[in-house]
């Protein structure tokens, strides 16, 4: 795929009608300023199955959590510390989609087996042909699984923030959660930006010739 096609399928608001630019959506990696195309989900969520779209989340900040396997080990300590984020994150304005290429039916018996995941509230997407993984780069097709993947998405739909750990690396909640504070405190205030560690009430930085070799 070459560059003029990867840009029109960033800005695709629907399954890419007709521009050519590939066969699916595993061809297309998301990259940091891409718009996030729409895609029909299915969820398993207060125990329901449903069917949700990214583009029902337009209009708040969307955090995608993806994890490789359910019944596993590192996953259900993520997934219980997200949840006890939950509450924080949406009164940010954010909602949380985890995600792994489990089924419906798989994510549920975890639901009801697992102390830790009986905790969680939020969806969890059910990614069973890897689609949404393969878009998002996650995807690993020797084993069919997702990599630790976490993407932060704008109002707008354009993807702010990325992370991708090796999946013997657990990733943290709470420094997710000031990445989402930082994202949208810049969002807020045009032409300042976050220097390392920022936090709510810290000095940020107005970029400009003043500040060359001060800082």
């Amino acid at each position: 795929m070459n560059k003029d096609e990867k840009d029109m399928c960033g800005n695709c608001t629907g399954a890419c009608d007709g521009c050519g630019a590939h066969d699916q959506w595993g061809e297309y990696t998301i990259e940091i300023g891409d718009t996030v195309p729409d895609m029909d989900l299915s969820a398993y969520h207060n125990d329901e199955e449903k069917k949700i779209n990214l583009s029902d989340y337009r209009g708040k900040w969307l955090i995608l959590f993806f994890y490789p396997k359910d019944f596993t080990f590192v996953c259900p300590t993520e997934l219980e510390e997200m949840q006890n984020y939950y509450g924080k994150f949406q009164k940010e304005g954010a909602e949380i989609l985890s995600i792994s290429t489990d089924t419906i039916e798989v994510h549920k018996a975890w639901h009801d087996t697992s102390e830790a995941i009986g905790k969680v509230t939020y969806p969890m997407i059910a990614d069973r042909t890897g689609e949404l993984s393969k878009m998002f780069g996650t995807y690993i097709y020797e084993e069919g699984v997702s990599l630790r993947g976490t993407f932060l998405i704008d109002p707008e739909g354009v993807l702010k923030s990325l992370e991708i750990n090796h999946n013997d690396i657990g990733r943290s909640a709470a420094e997710l959660y000031r990445k989402l504070q930082a994202a949208k405190y810049v969002s807020e205030h045009a032409g300042h930006v976050c220097p390392a560690s920022w936090k709510p009430g810290d000095d940020d930085l107005e970029p400009g010739l003043d500040l060359v070799g001060k800082i």
